[in-house]
């Protein structure tokens, strides 16, 4: 009775804690799908950048170089056949000796032989322009007319002065001739005579001034006419008829400039001086070309004249002067121009300008090797010409430099010259060939230790044995960007002889299987399988060879 009564009395064990479980296995699957929603995004980054940079690594890389032979400029394994397609094709010359002219350049303005103000001596209204702005003036051509009447009048007072004078001048040489008479008869006294002498000496005088003044008004109404005084070319006038004109004034009716023959001024620097003299002792006539401002146009050709007397300590510059005559009329007054002044010539070894470039250490060209490699070779250039620029060392005659295509080189690349026969390359690849038969293949054969996969079934070069290829136009020896798998990696043997692949047949994607050492089989071009080679056929002491499949952007290192 008491015992069930005490177990009357034991507490019910109550599910107060049975939600726990449950809120954590809620929980737990919340944060298993964080983690892995976490895992997914990182991986699809990862993803997303290495096919950003495999494009860009694909691009950088030249169909067919996934391999090169060491000591060649390509990466290891590259056979000839994958030089060539790799190779690069550049313009070329041979360094030779010519006889180049040694020439100072200099910057010049053109400068008029002379330059004359249209000006009046006389004040006057300007009656009449009889030139047209612009036009080619003789000396002593009328270009404007003031009028004149003024000093017509002039004249004309000027004479009846004189006139009248003279006819003074006359009667008292008449009187002084009959005192004379009378004072050999002793009629008269000397004073008398002494004192007509006097007057018609002073009469004498007056007409010499009367004639001066005729004379001034004779010059006064020639001056009311406005020559030219030059041979040039008239500018734009500054005043038109009507307006009063003064003597003296500064602006004057335009501006008249000789411009056959015509001056060009340029500066020498002073460490020239004594060469620029010894040559024109040797040659008075040394010439000197006037050329447009991008220095690529031969305006016009003349003769140096003669250096400054003085140097400008503050440029260090000497100034000289050319003449030329311009017959043409290609230099302009005020014309900028770059001068060419010729001192000599000389021999030397040169190369085309564009051969020549500028790095780090200085000027350098692209020799072009007999194994049509390129090597980098520093030289010191001299003297130049538009075309041509002297090597004075670091090249010899004949040797071949780059001219075209020098900024896809670096040295030991492989180049192609223009005009080169591209040579076939040896043992061609059964994708090239059925490539060549038309259209795609497809074989199924079996695939050995090594396998490939690569996108746009580029061929890898260098590949020695050929393996099996699916798709359409997939060569066989695997895609341009498979995984290299090398099998019989550590076991010593005879490496098969290498076969020149050729270049590179482009086609859809498709992966192919490179051959390994055992069991391989190679397709043919009708999409055939060809029968596998046998272990027990190689000759003995050499190991089949293994194929690798050089990645695309191993080939970039």
């Amino acid at each position: 009775m008491d015992h069930n009564s005490n177990n009357s009395t034991r507490p019910t064990p109550q599910p107060a804690s049975a939600p726990l479980p449950d809120a954590r296995a809620a929980t737990t699957p919340k944060r298993r799908s964080r983690w892995l929603g976490s895992t997914i995004a990182i991986a699809l980054v990862a993803a997303l950048a290495g096919g950003a940079w495999y494009l860009v690594q694909s691009k950088k890389t030249p169909a067919g170089m996934a391999g090169g032979a060491p000591g060649m400029g390509g990466p290891p394994g590259m056979g000839p056949g994958a030089m060539r397609a790799m190779a690069v094709t550049v313009g070329s010359a041979a360094a030779k000796r010519q006889t180049l002219p040694v020439t100072l350049t200099a910057m010049g303005t053109v400068v008029p032989t002379t330059t004359v103000t249209l000006t009046t001596q006389v004040s006057g209204i300007l009656r009449d322009v009889l030139f047209t702005e612009g036009q080619m003036v003789k000396k002593g051509q009328k270009l404007a007319q003031i009028d004149p009447r003024p000093f017509e009048q002039a004249l004309q007072q000027a004479k009846g002065q004189l006139a009248r004078d003279q006819a003074q001048l006359d009667a008292a040489r008449v009187t002084l001739k009959r005192y004379q008479t009378l004072w050999d008869q002793d009629s008269i006294a000397r004073q008398d005579l002494d004192t007509q002498a006097a007057l018609a000496k002073q009469l004498e005088g007056t007409v010499v001034a009367d004639q001066a003044q005729v004379q001034t008004a004779q010059l006064n109404l020639g001056y009311a006419t406005i020559t030219s005084p030059i041979d040039g070319r008239i500018g734009l006038r500054t005043m038109d008829p009507g307006n009063y004109i003064s003597a003296g004034g500064t602006t004057g009716i335009a501006v008249i400039t000789k411009v056959a023959p015509i001056d060009v001024s340029f500066t020498v620097p002073q460490d020239h001086i004594p060469s620029v003299l010894g040559a024109q002792k040797a040659d008075p006539r040394l010439p000197v070309a006037a050329l447009d401002r991008a220095g690529s146009k031969t305006l016009a050709q003349g003769v140096f004249l003669t250096l400054d007397n003085l140097v400008d300590t503050a440029t260090g510059t000497v100034k000289a002067k050319a003449r030329f005559e311009n017959t043409d009329g290609a230099l302009f007054p005020n014309q900028f121009v770059n001068t060419r002044l010729t001192l000599k010539d000389e021999s030397a070894l040169v190369v085309p300008v564009t051969a020549i470039r500028t790095g780090g250490n200085g000027d350098f060209v692209y020799v072009i090797n007999a194994d049509r490699t390129v090597t980098q070779r520093t030289v010191i250039r001299g003297m130049s010409t538009v075309e041509w620029v002297a090597i004075n060392s670091g090249l010899k005659e004949g040797e071949l430099v780059v001219t075209e295509g020098a900024d896809r080189l670096k040295d030991g690349a492989v180049v192609a010259l223009q005009g080169d026969t591209p040579t076939q390359a040896h043992g061609a690849s059964s994708g090239r060939r059925g490539a060549r038969e038309g259209g795609p293949r497809e074989g199924g054969g079996r695939r050995g230790n090594g396998e490939g996969r690569g996108a746009n079934g580029a061929t890898a070069p260098g590949a020695a044995a050929p393996g099996t290829a699916a798709g359409n136009g997939a060569p066989a020896g695997g895609g341009g960007g498979g995984v290299a798998v090398e099998p019989n990696a550590g076991q010593p043997s005879a490496a098969a002889p290498a076969v020149n692949p050729e270049p590179p047949a482009a086609g859809n994607s498709g992966s192919g299987g490179s051959g390994g050492s055992n069991g391989s089989t190679p397709s043919t071009g009708s999409g055939q399988t060809a029968p596998a080679i046998k272990p027990e056929e190689v000759p003995k002491g050499m190991a089949p060879a293994a194929t690798t499949v050089q990645p695309a952007q191993r080939a970039n290192q």
